[in-house]
């Protein structure tokens, strides 16, 4: 038998470069692979930019969110004065000339409080400090003279002056950022100004660039918002007045000094700061009536709790009735939340925004009634024990209420 013959390397037929021999020589990446990768590169790259600048304008952002919050509070005074015939640019001039007239005689009542205040301790604290000295004697069994209070205080006063020396000399800082808070509420100004006073033409301006069938919309949840945070600026204004009248009075009674800044204090930071604002607002009575007669801070203390659940229960669902009908849990809620979003103009602004968001809810998602039926468990079923007996019978297929003998 002849010998096969040796086929030679070189005769074997060459393997295309980059293939594997037995591979599909038509085998390789989709065409949709590459462009697949290049998208989600892009939407990646998107996000890290669009997050960057969200970063960098949180500040503006957080001017524009408070500008249109206190435009949308002032809208209806605006409106109304428009309506009467003055220019809306003149209307929010006046509106403005009046917030800022309130805000002075608050300051400056209170910076009249806090002065006659520190100078009644100052030339009173050898007084109240034998008193503090008489009384922890005699209530914890010591022996504590005015020389040791006096080296204490001197400790604490070299404390305060180191202190105060890093605060100095860190006062480029403190005016840099003195700055840029000045700044910032002169842009709040703007803002709202123009907000309030181009409010029709803004709204125009939003409404053009969409459809008829969603410009009913926006426009709905325009007056949505601006009706409910303007009720909650006006009732909690409504019930500061309400709470001031109250408390000077008391304290009129209790023959308090400051009266009415004090009670301007509780009225004013007790409605318009959140969840804190009430026990902030009570506190400061107190401590000014315990300097002079702990007797007297007991009585306002008393009065102040009684009118704290009289407002809770009687003033404020009747007041706020109409403008924020919120759950206080979901208020309480919205507080924290928004406190832990934008810290305390979060905190401030969360109220309005949720009573809003309910509001602008309530008014498209459909309700239905409750069938009582549905709702009311089931009567329990009375056992007989004779469990043995009921299944015989239904074996048998006689009647259960027959018997064999």
């Amino acid at each position: 038998m002849p010998a096969e013959e040796a086929v030679p390397p070189s005769a074997a037929p060459p393997s295309a470069p980059g293939r594997s021999l037995g591979a599909d020589p038509t085998s390789g990446p989709p065409p949709w692979l590459l462009r697949a990768f290049l998208l989600a590169a892009a939407t990646i790259a998107g996000l890290v930019a669009g997050f960057w600048i969200l970063q960098r304008l949180q500040g503006l952002l957080t001017v524009l969110l408070v500008s249109l919050f206190l435009a949308f509070a002032i809208e209806p005074a605006v409106n109304w004065l428009a309506a009467r015939g003055i220019k809306r640019g003149l209307a929010t001039g006046v509106v403005f000339l009046g917030l800022l007239l309130i805000m002075v005689a608050f300051v400056w009542t209170l910076g009249a409080l806090l002065v006659n205040q520190v100078t009644t301790l100052v030339q009173n604290a050898p007084e109240y400090a034998d008193q503090v000295v008489d009384w922890f004697n005699q209530t914890f069994d010591q022996d504590i003279s005015g020389t040791d209070i006096q080296k204490y205080a001197t400790e604490w006063s070299d404390k305060l002056e180191g202190y105060l020396v890093g605060l100095a000399e860190n006062a480029w800082g403190i005016g840099t950022a003195a700055i840029g808070a000045l700044f910032q509420a002169l842009g709040v100004v703007l803002f709202t100004y123009y907000f309030a006073a181009d409010g029709p033409r803004f709204r125009n301006a939003v409404c053009s660039l969409l459809p008829p069938a969603r410009q009913r919309h926006v426009l709905r949840a325009w007056d949505i918002a601006v009706e409910k945070t303007g009720g909650y600026i006006y009732s909690r204004g409504l019930l500061a007045l309400c709470s001031t009248v109250a408390h000077y009075v008391a304290l009129r009674v209790l023959d308090v000094p400051s009266a009415f800044a004090l009670a301007l204090w509780v009225g004013v930071v007790s409605q318009f700061i959140p969840t804190v604002g009430t026990y902030l607002a009570g506190a400061l009575p107190v401590i000014v009536a315990l300097v002079d007669s702990p007797a007297t801070a007991l009585w306002i203390l008393g009065f102040i709790v009684l009118y704290q659940q009289f407002e809770n229960y009687v003033l404020q669902p009747r007041i706020t009735a109409t403008t924020l009908d919120m759950h206080p849990a979901v208020a309480f809620g919205a507080v924290i939340a928004g406190a832990a979003l934008l810290g305390a103009t979060g905190a401030i602004l969360a109220i309005p925004v949720t009573a809003t968001v309910q509001a602008f809810a309530g008014a498209y998602i459909r309700r239905y009634e409750v069938d009582p039926d549905s709702t009311t468990p089931d009567p329990p079923r009375k056992r007989d024990g004779n469990w043995t007996r009921r299944l015989t019978t239904r074996l048998t297929g006689s009647h259960p209420d027959t018997t064999t003998d």
